[in-house]
């Protein structure tokens, strides 16, 4: 069963964060419909870290093992088809050991703050 990594980019303006709910829309659920839609069934993705609700990612780091190989832009723009209109992107895919996974593989983290004060929207 061949593991992939992806690296993610959303505007979470619309999600409830990163992790699947059940009554709310997050974007672990919009990449997983997306990719099961062209793999034809399930898939389970697993991130670096969540994020919550409304928050923005750049570079977030996921990992998914698939039934079969898949060519790694294959992954990529399949994905990304799947994924209009929803603010989700995946910006590269590539083919990983069994041992490589998103959360623990991770040596380092950034995250990045930004308070817009002001009576106008952005």
């Amino acid at each position: 069963m061949p593991r992939y990594k992806l690296v993610v980019e959303y505007d979470g303006t619309a999600f409830a964060g990163w992790q699947r709910q059940a009554a709310d829309r997050s974007v672990q659920q919009a990449l997983e419909e997306a990719i099961a839609r062209f793999v034809g069934g399930p898939v389970r993705v697993h991130c670096a870290g969540r994020t919550d609700a409304g928050v923005h990612a750049t570079h977030q780091v996921v990992h998914l093992d698939l039934d079969k190989p898949w060519r790694t832009d294959t992954v990529r723009d399949a994905a990304n088809a799947h994924l209009r209109p929803e603010p989700v992107a995946v910006i590269a895919a590539d083919e990983v050991g069994p041992d490589f996974d998103a959360r623990h593989s991770a040596v380092k983290r950034h995250y990045r703050y930004r308070i817009l004060n002001r009576r106008s929207p952005p």
